[in-house]
């Protein structure tokens, strides 16, 4: 599938590191390192514009390196990029530690999967036919 974009910063395209890999790695298209002290979050620029095709989205997820050794992670993970959105990929990057983190121009900062997803039309019923799960849910099926 092809996926028209623009690149506005001085980084590579997004691409996929393995041939099997689910998502490609989205660069932060900053001048200057931004600090993160702990707790706090920050907007970060890709410099990156897509135009989807209808019946797909963008997925931005964390960086699981960055959240094992670092506690950075993604404020609306996953966050979601529609297939008519124009604007410029942002980043909401959180640094859950207890410590600060600068964020370095360039830093692989989320990964992005793109997606098909579907749209429904809803069916108002009175009740939803039952299974043997029924309304167990939050660790009802038990821990082995």
């Amino acid at each position: 599938m092809k996926v028209k974009i623009v690149n506005r910063s001085p980084f590579d395209l997004p691409q996929y590191a393995t041939p099997l890999s689910a998502g490609m790695d989205l660069h932060a298209n900053l001048s200057e390192p931004v600090m993160l002290a702990s707790l706090q979050r920050a907007l970060v620029p890709t410099g990156l514009f897509i135009e989807l095709p209808a019946g797909y989205e963008a997925q931005i997820r964390p960086r699981s390196g960055l959240a094992a050794k670092h506690g950075i992670s993604l404020v609306n993970s996953p966050g979601t990029i529609d297939a008519d959105y124009r604007g410029e990929i942002k980043i909401i990057l959180v640094n859950l530690s207890d410590t600060p983190f600068a964020v370095q121009p360039g830093e692989r900062i989320a990964q992005m999967v793109i997606a098909r997803h579907e749209r429904v039309e809803w069916e108002a019923v009175a009740e939803l036919d039952d299974t043997a799960r029924g309304a167990g849910g939050f660790g009802s099926t038990g821990v082995k």
